[in-house]
């Protein structure tokens, strides 16, 4: 295995908003997709702004493929997340494989996995160096395969720019971002979610308080009132106040092949309305643990809790397989569809949704489904399947999403179709 070290030779700056000492939460004020907390004197305090409209475009990824060896492509991803299955997957169908970290303990750890250890490592003191390593990736044919994690740690605006042809759209980040976002899309898609509430004075009942980014549950928290919200939310973070819905959470897993013509195919709306647009997938679905919210029924209420100081937590730990009643199944490929239609129009000369994504689902007792959010690219909750799933096995074994992704790869090399599916 070769390692290279990586030098950060170009700076970033961070701008932090600055809050006055003493600030009091009053009224929430929302104005496009900025969330504003004020104070009793009516200082407006920007919490977060519109995220800059970048990405890389569709001549300069063509210019970039055309000095490609689509023979001699090299599957690259960042060593955390779900990378051990997409690793597993690309060695599956071929490919040569680039695993990007920080640290040797990270590097070492593969070692128990051989099946999955990278051919190769860059190995980084900061993620934000993959930034200046583009024309590194570009010379060695990467294909970057983006998950949770590598947005985390580059930050959405970073990761939009950065200048290596990437696994998806990336300009679906742009709704997937934003909260806001994600609702207008799904509901157009013909989704139902929870309910939202603008004003946390508004809340008279269970509410869930969610943050923006892929942060695995951390810090989220129910409240039941205005009080409850006050004493834990984080006012230097977005966020969204969600009805709380009773039932259970499946998470359910698709992939979007915009190159197939057979199978499930996705009718277009629209502009595209009587167009196939290509194939929809359900490969696997799971159920989250949580810490460490699912071990406090053990001690009694809410309420007994909080006497002795402690709070509910939702922070994600692990995944476990599930299947839904069968006669769900109807339905979700209902919603799943709607979501992939209504990707192409969300704005002009849209791409639409390509390769996996996640809508998380709440199924209550009267067997409906509510849509709580959309991940738009692989999830950890597919970590499950490196050996297929109940309901991929049926089309082919051993097919996990990692996987899904390389097939799909290796098929638009053979095709000639690499421009359809990259970013």
């Amino acid at each position: 295995m070769k390692a290279i070290k990586g030098k950060l030779i170009r700076g970033f700056v961070v701008l932090a908003a600055e809050w006055g000492v003493g600030c009091r939460i009053g009224p929430m004020k929302k104005c496009s997709n900025i969330f504003t907390l004020t104070d009793s004197n009516e200082n407006t305090h920007i919490a977060h702004t519109e995220p800059l409209d970048m990405g890389v475009d569709s001549d300069t990824l063509a210019s970039w493929l055309a000095d490609y060896d689509r023979d001699n492509i090299t599957i690259g991803v960042v060593a955390s997340h779900s990378s051990l299955q997409i690793l597993h997957g690309a060695r599956s169908e071929g490919f040569r494989t680039l695993g990007i970290a920080v640290g040797e303990n990270r590097r070492r750890f593969y070692q128990a996995f051989p099946g999955a250890e990278p051919d190769e490592w860059l190995m980084l003191d900061n993620y934000l160096e993959m930034m200046d390593h583009a024309e590194w990736f570009r010379e060695r044919n990467v294909v970057i395969i983006p998950h949770g994690s590598l947005v985390e740690y580059l930050g959405s605006a970073n990761f939009r720019e950065l200048q290596v042809p990437t696994f998806g759209n990336r300009g679906i980040l742009h709704w997937e971002s934003s909260r806001e976002r994600q609702r207008k899309w799904l509901e157009a898609g013909g989704c139902t979610m929870p309910k939202v509430l603008e004003d946390p004075h508004d809340i008279d009942g269970p509410v869930i308080v969610k943050y923006a980014g892929a942060k695995g549950g951390r810090g989220y928290f129910i409240a039941r009132n205005y009080r409850d919200f006050r004493r834990n939310v984080d006012i230097e973070e977005e966020f969204t106040i969600q009805e709380y819905v009773l039932g259970c959470r499946y998470y359910l897993h698709f992939f979007f092949d915009p190159t197939a013509t057979d199978g499930f195919q996705v009718q277009g709306k629209g502009a595209n309305a009587g167009k196939n647009l290509g194939r929809l997938e359900l490969l696997s679905m799971d159920r989250r643990d949580e810490s460490n919210v699912d071990e406090f029924y053990k001690l009694g209420s809410l309420r007994d809790l909080r006497e002795m100081s402690l709070e509910p937590s939702f922070v994600v730990t692990g995944n476990q397989p599930v299947v839904i009643r069968e006669s769900l199944l109807p339905r979700a490929f209902e919603m799943a569809e709607g979501t992939v239609a209504e990707s192409f129009e969300l704005e002009e000369g849209a791409r639409g949704m390509i390769g996996p994504f996640c809508l998380e689902t709440i199924v209550t007792d009267a067997l409906e489904f509510k849509v709580f959010e959309i991940s738009a690219r692989i999830v950890a909750g597919s970590n499950p399947f490196v050996g297929g799933s109940p309901y991929s096995d049926i089309n082919e074994e051993r097919m996990s999403t990692g996987r899904r992704i390389a097939r799909s790869i290796r098929k638009a090399c053979q095709n000639n179709r690499l421009e359809d599916i990259l970013s």
